[in-house]
């Protein structure tokens, strides 16, 4: 059957509008910001589940491949369609079906953007705590599929532990609904967590319904600076083992704060090796204690300077400094090989004096910044894609970085997801017989492979 014939029946199902098959209008839609690229045969625009079912009866019937798609901001080439095949676009499953303050829970379509739901929860005095950099324009079904999290999950945990329950279509085109509307329920097996963080290879989620938090009465932003990356290290492990945990603890090293230079006025001395960017939030009342508890931890032996942003202008800019990070890398490289690598907090340390080795044994600039709190390090190997000597060594220097991430008991992504860009490294992290289990689970969501193919799993096909 070829798989062109699928074009008139989705018509059909979806209406002309919601079938694009002109490569103008379906070449945007094959990338993501790995910048990996491949053309898909058609871009779909579903509005409801029983659509979605609909499209998913279609593919099965002509063993056509399906890859879900928000909006693309993703890093690892996971809604690229690299095996052929068609975009489902989330963009028209965009509602926000109801914010409940009385329950703490919203229920939303997967192609909410997650600002659109930040500010839609505002109102009621509440928020989704998963912010990732690219909260603008990122959808909450992408926040879904990778599990991303952002500055704030060392307080308030990922999508994982902010979702009660799903509706999802799975491979084979079955609805299914997974969870509870309550903070408690163990009924069954987690479907919920099990599909959060699969990257669309297991169901395509229609609906989602999230547990809210209500917003805090205050918050205070610190700016710690550092002789070193070593004493910021350590300062991190410091303020994680006293009792107040920080909403945002971010970190950036020496390099990319001359990185960001041109993007923010930072106003830092010369002797600024490393710098710390602390947020604490909470009731009104105990707020000065907090912050006060959190400063003195990190007065660690290197410390420059602890000081407190005290105007809107000022949090801002540092706000600002830290999301000017990746597009600032950008322009200073022609690439650069972007890693989420994960340690515990107190290997922090360890992992960054083994990042300025492998950057000197390999001549490999290397730039680190990330939500240190959860010891999640944004590792950025920049590179020259046309020098075919510095993509060797850059290549060895990745493998040797993620030995060291293992070494230290650490996991080789922590929210940017496997996608193509990490497969051929996660049988290192995970053992066959878990792989296996793995393996038999995408089987039985998705019996005849279409759903987001060559995805996640190692196969020399795919490599």
């Amino acid at each position: 059957m070829k798989s062109s014939e699928i074009i008139t029946p989705l018509i059909q199902l979806l209406g002309r509008d919601a079938v694009h098959t002109d490569p103008a209008d379906t070449l945007p839609y094959g990338y993501d910001n790995s910048r990996r690229q491949a053309t898909p045969q058609a871009v779909l625009f579903p509005n409801s589940t029983q659509q979605v079912q609909g499209i998913l009866a279609l593919c099965n019937q002509y063993q056509t491949n399906l890859i879900p798609r928000g909006t693309g901001t993703g890093t690892t080439g996971a809604s690229v369609p690299h095996l052929g095949g068609i975009i489902l676009s989330t963009e028209r499953l965009n509602r926000i079906i109801k914010i409940d303050p009385d329950n703490r829970l919203a229920r939303i379509e997967p192609g909410v953007t997650n600002q659109a739901l930040q500010q839609a929860a505002a109102e009621h005095g509440f928020f989704w705590p998963p912010d990732p950099t690219s909260s603008a324009i990122c959808t909450i079904g992408g926040n879904l599929a990778y599990n991303s999290a952002g500055p704030r999950a060392v307080k308030y945990g990922t999508p994982r532990d902010n979702t009660l329950g799903l509706t999802a279509v799975t491979g084979s085109g079955e609805i299914i609904h997974t969870g509870v509307s309550t903070s408690k329920g163990v009924v069954g097996y987690d479907l919920t967590r099990l599909i959060i963080g699969s990257e669309g290879t297991l169901a395509i989620i229609t609906e989602a319904t999230l547990s809210l938090t209500p917003l805090q009465q205050s918050k205070r932003t610190l700016r710690a600076t550092y002789h070193d990356i070593h004493a910021a290290a350590h300062a991190v492990s410091a303020i994680m083992a006293q009792p107040v945990t920080p909403c945002a603890l971010e970190f950036m090293d020496g390099a990319a704060l001359k990185m960001v230079s041109n993007y923010a006025d930072l106003t830092l001395d010369n002797s600024v090796g490393a710098l710390l960017m602390i947020e604490i939030d909470g009731p009104e009342y105990g707020i000065e204690q907090a912050t006060a508890a959190v400063s003195e931890a990190a007065h660690v032996t290197g410390v420059i300077e602890v000081t407190q942003a005290t105007t809107a202008e000022e949090v801002a800019a540092l706000w600002k400094t830290r999301k000017s990070l990746s597009p600032a890398l950008r322009t200073v490289a022609p690439k650069k090989i972007n890693e989420d690598v994960v340690v515990p907090v107190s290997h922090i340390p360890a992992l960054i004096a083994g990042l300025e080795q492998l950057a000197q044994q390999h001549q490999i600039t290397i730039i680190n910044f990330g939500h240190a709190g959860n010891g999640n390090i944004h590792v950025n190997l920049l590179v020259d894609p046309d020098d075919h000597g510095e993509m060797q060594r850059a290549h060895r220097c990745l493998d040797a970085l993620f030995d060291l991430v293992l070494k230290l008991d650490g996991t080789l992504s922590g929210e940017h997801g496997i996608g193509l860009e990490k497969q051929p490294y996660i049988d290192r992290e995970i053992d066959p017989p878990t792989l296996q289990l793995m393996r038999a689970i995408k089987n039985q969501f998705d019996p005849n492979n279409i759903l987001n193919p060559g995805k996640i799993f190692p196969s020399q096909q795919n490599n």
